[in-house]
């Protein structure tokens, strides 16, 4: 998945836990948000590491790899933001980022105005110790407590950039990002000014947005840029997806010879460029609010798209665990479970396989978890999700794919019987939501053993 980009610099590495009580059904019993991720950023592979061949009940490994699971606190990351407007034609293929101006001469359609108020801005983050934040909601990283009323006005057309006002905030501090929201509402003009090219003539333009009453932009963490020790979120509004194919060439012109397009005027032209608004600033997906009151919330097609994968293609990161470990790979211990990790090398084919030493089984299967989020899944399409696993000791996991922020099971939950040699295991399944962030899980507790696990993969089917 070439858009899951690596957010090491933004991850925190915590070691506090925190008692919950499981349910008792069945669905939720595999999978509680809290433990230590002491895998994450941890790469343990020696070179003169080697595992057992798979095809043999020999359990014994060499392993000379020294561990590294020490709690690692990472720089701080402080966040700045640019809002801009681009002309240039948007690729759907890429999570685009740069913007152009444009220049009058060539362009249909130019926006001279284009203000709104920057209201909030949200982290959506995955947390693996005790905290009060709501994972739906989220976290406002501004305003700040002192001055929860605080806004500003944003220029998109001018160009706007903040780097002083969000100077307290630490995304390293903030968990494992999933998202970046900000919050908007229409400026006190309530409109877009601009010129549209009809008949080769520039002609003024008023474009209302009194439809929207208040706006959430939600962008994935690889449309941000984490270069140069700053979380760089960049909003752009993309002019030609806002106005391609819109033909304003019957527009009605006012008296004031200026195209004002509202809910009384030029109405049909109205309601298709509000059908637009909100996606042309392609984020991962979107709240907003009619002045109506009503809600609507949705992902952005085309760069849903660049995230979930393809036929054929693995969702699961690092599933042959060949590149270092940022949080692709997280290790879970809680409820009395522990376990230490490392990747060996087998024996003659020399593929890295993940070691996991369950020391202290816990209370539950759940209480010893190998996890993997962003696992990108799109409702109605079938998956198979692949792995090989063997133990020193034969007996049953959990594996599971569910959600990071409300624990419910979105994929699949079978119950797998691990014997001492090497064998594949084939789970096919179509989830029933769409979700970029799922949840693959191995619940590997309740007893002390040793798993080796390798080829972990979630192939999009059809």
């Amino acid at each position: 998945m070439k858009f899951f980009l690596s957010i090491a610099t933004i991850a925190v590495y915590a070691t506090a836990f925190l008692s919950l009580v499981a349910c008792s059904n069945d669905k939720s019993i595999t999978g509680i948000e809290i433990g230590n991720p002491s895998l994450a950023d941890s790469d343990t592979t020696g070179k003169d590491t080697t595992a057992k061949d798979t095809s043999v009940k020999d359990t014994s490994v060499k392993d000379t790899t020294p561990k590294d699971t020490a709690v690692k606190k990472q720089p701080a990351l402080p966040l700045v933001a640019e809002f801009s407007v681009d002309y240039s034609e948007v690729n759907v293929k890429a999570l685009a980022k740069e913007a152009s101006s444009g220049s009058d001469a060539e362009e249909p359609v130019l926006l001279d105005t284009f203000s709104l108020v920057l209201t909030q801005v949200r982290s959506f983050s995955s947390y693996y110790t005790s905290i009060s934040v709501d994972p739906v909601l989220g976290l406002q990283l501004w305003p700040y407590e002192e001055t929860p009323d605080e806004t500003l006005e944003i220029s998109f057309t001018k160009g706007s950039s903040v780097e002083d006002r969000f100077k307290n905030i630490d995304l390293q501090e903030e968990g494992y990002l999933k998202e970046m929201g900000v919050g908007f509402k229409p400026d006190e003009t309530m409109a877009i000014y601009g010129r549209v090219l009809i008949n080769k003539k520039y002609h003024p333009f008023v474009y209302s947005l009194s439809n929207f009453q208040t706006l959430m932009l939600r962008y994935h963490y690889s449309q941000i840029d984490t270069a140069d020790g700053k979380a760089n979120l960049s909003v752009i509004f993309r002019v030609k997806l806002f106005t391609n194919g819109i033909d304003f060439s019957g527009a009605e012109v006012g008296e004031d010879s200026v195209i004002h397009i509202d809910s009384k005027y030029n109405s049909d032209l109205w309601n298709a460029l509000n059908e637009r608004f909100v996606t042309s600033f392609q984020p991962l997906r979107y709240d907003y609010t009619t002045v109506a009151g009503d809600a609507h919330s949705e992902y952005v097609i085309d760069i849903w798209k660049g995230i979930a994968a393809k036929k054929g293609e693995n969702t699961i990161i690092n599933g042959n665990f060949q590149s270092p470990f940022t949080t692709d790979w997280i290790l879970m211990n809680q409820f009395g479970g522990n376990a230490d990790t490392s990747v060996i090398l087998e024996k003659g084919s020399k593929d890295r396989i993940m070691k996991v030493n369950v020391t202290e089984g816990g209370k539950h299967s759940y209480s010893v978890q190998l996890i993997q989020e962003n696992v990108a899944l799109i409702a109605g399409v079938q998956y198979q999700c692949v792995f090989t696993i063997w133990s020193d000791v034969e007996g049953q996991i959990t594996a599971r794919i569910g959600t990071y922020n409300t624990y419910e099971t979105i994929g699949f939950q079978e119950h797998v019987q691990v014997h001492t040699t090497g064998q594949s295991v084939g789970i096919t399944f179509t989830p029933e939501v769409s979700d970029p962030f799922a949840r693959f899980e191995l619940n590997l507790g309740g007893s002390e053993r040793t798993f080796w696990i390798k080829e972990v993969k979630v192939l999009r089917i059809n």
